[in-house]
């Protein structure tokens, strides 16, 4: 499928997204949204993709915000609208794939480049990144999910400072506060991924996907994490991954997992 505004393409078993708007900073516009949407629902059904990377074109910006232009003069039930559609397309579907999603920070991720960033399941940053969410200085706030996952990263008193400056924290301390899991040069940051996943990719598709959905219940209201778990770990008895899993155990060799 061609997009106007993503690049996607695989390499085995790993899909790389990449945000391709240079020109704007890769700022995410309703129809950016739209395509990574497409995108993400695609991959999800190709069961040849274990992994996917998503990143940003250029060297300046993994995403630096939303296009300010398309809701300056938005009325209040318009930006609700915005908010909900946009999380319910883009960022809590991201959230709860099954396929796994590593965020390659280049660069600026602010505002809703960040909330994107914090949406997948985790992140590795270059190490010129810079990431923040400087709603507040605009008189909104965070919309497409920033308020709820930032404490959950980072914890409620160092999310309440980022949110209420809108200051910007550097790569090195976006990995010292656990925002982000590793730090890399800017060179190395895709291989580095691409690394991480190739490790992904060697265990069960099944499994990675159940337990995705188990620790994400912990943060869910009026879910039980532990319910799930147990219901996710029970399931997995059922499969042909964990027969596979077992048996190669047993039997002193490398599993070969099909994600059934």
């Amino acid at each position: 499928m061609n997009y106007e505004n993503i690049l996607v393409t695989t390499q085995e078993n790993i899909a790389t997204v990449t945000i391709n708007r240079p020109t704007k900073l890769n700022a995410l516009n309703v129809a950016t949204i739209s395509d990574l949407n497409k995108a993400f629902k695609l991959l999800s059904k190709n069961t040849d993709i274990r992994a996917i990377i998503l990143t940003g074109s250029g060297e300046k910006a993994f995403v630096a915000g939303a296009d300010i232009s398309e809701f300056a003069n938005f009325s209040i039930e318009q930006g609700s609208q915005l908010a909900a559609e946009g999380q319910e397309k883009l960022f809590d579907f991201i959230e709860n794939l099954k396929t796994p999603v590593i965020a390659a920070v280049n660069g600026f991720a602010l505002g809703g480049g960040l909330e994107l960033a914090m949406s997948c399941h985790f992140r590795v940053a270059s190490a010129n990144a810079k990431m923040g969410l400087p709603e507040v200085s605009l008189g909104v706030i965070p919309g497409y999910g920033g308020t709820q996952r930032l404490p959950q990263l980072v914890g409620k008193g160092r999310a309440m400072e980022m949110i209420m400056t809108a200051g910007m924290v550097t790569a090195d301390e976006a990995y010292r506060i656990g925002l982000v899991n590793h730090v890399v040069s800017e060179d190395e940051l895709i291989e580095f991924c691409t690394n991480i996943a190739n490790k992904i990719i060697k265990n069960s598709p099944y499994a990675i996907g159940k337990a995705i959905k188990a620790v994400n219940a912990n943060f869910k209201e009026g879910k039980n994490g532990f319910e799930t778990e147990i219901k996710s770990f029970g399931k997995c008895f059922g499969t042909e991954d964990f027969k596979e899993g077992t048996t190669a155990f047993l039997e002193k060799r490398k599993a070969v997992f099909t994600g059934k």
